[in-house]
Formats: C-alpha cells, sequence, structure tokens
C-alpha cells in the first residue's frame, strides 16, 4: 500500500507562490494518478489538480492558469506549483496517489496534509 509524505507547505502573502512536493513510498503497484485535493475547516475536500501516469493533466476551475502540476515517475513524486496565490486558496493541502492493484480495483494513499496560508 502506497505512503506518502509532502512538504513545501507555508504562508506567502497573496500574490506569492510555494511548491509543494509529495513522495510515494511503498509503491508495489502501478501509480495510475497522483495529485491534489486542499480542504478548509468546516468544508468538503475540493479536487485542485492531477496528473496521470500518461502525463495528462486535469485542474479546477479555480485553479486553472495559476497551478501546475508534475510529476517525476523516477522519484515517484508528483508536485504542485502555485503562482499569484489569493487568500481564497487558503487550506489544508492534501496529495493523493491512485495505485493499481489488479485491473478491477484500484488504492488510493493519501498525505499527512500541508497548510497553506495566503494572506491579504
Amino acid at each position: 500500500q502506497v505512503q506518502l509524505v509532502e512538504s513545501g507547505g507555508g504562508s506567502v502573502q497573496a500574490v506569492g507562490s510555494l511548491r509543494l512536493s509529495c513522495v510515494a513510498s511503498r509503491v508495489a503497484n502501478a501509480i495510475n494518478v497522483m495529485g491534489w485535493y486542499r480542504q478548509e475547516p468546516g468544508k468538503q475536500r475540493e479536487f485542485v489538480a492531477s496528473i496521470t501516469r500518461s502525463d495528462l493533466t486535469h485542474y479546477s476551475d479555480s485553479v486553472k492558469g495559476r497551478f501546475t502540476v508534475s510529476r517525476d515517475a523516477a522519484k515517484n513524486t508528483v508536485y504542485l506549483q502555485m503562482n499569484s496565490l489569493k487568500p481564497e486558496d487558503t487550506a489544508v493541502y492534501y496529495c493523493y496517489a491512485e495505485t493499481e492493484i489488479t485491473s478491477m480495483k484500484t488504492f488510493t494513499g493519501w498525505g499527512q496534509g500541508t497548510r497553506i496560508t495566503a494572506s491579504s
């Protein structure tokens, strides 16, 4: 079962930039997708961005054009470059990795969460 460790969180002023990293370990199966969700207190977890093993990327409308998701397959690492940060981006960010157990079964592992604060 894949395990994920995040790093790179912090606090910046609005329009600043941060880069998050997430390293997967105990990878015994192929990783189909890696990406990021975020969650504010009292709210549902929100999809942010993802990248497949074919390097197809998807973004939520709220971050499109500002955030970039990328990966280093050799290092089992996914990154989230966050530019032009807004106060609305303040949340705890969670990386995830979807691994293929069988052709009909997958397992999703989650990072521990890292806090991003973008002040006005």
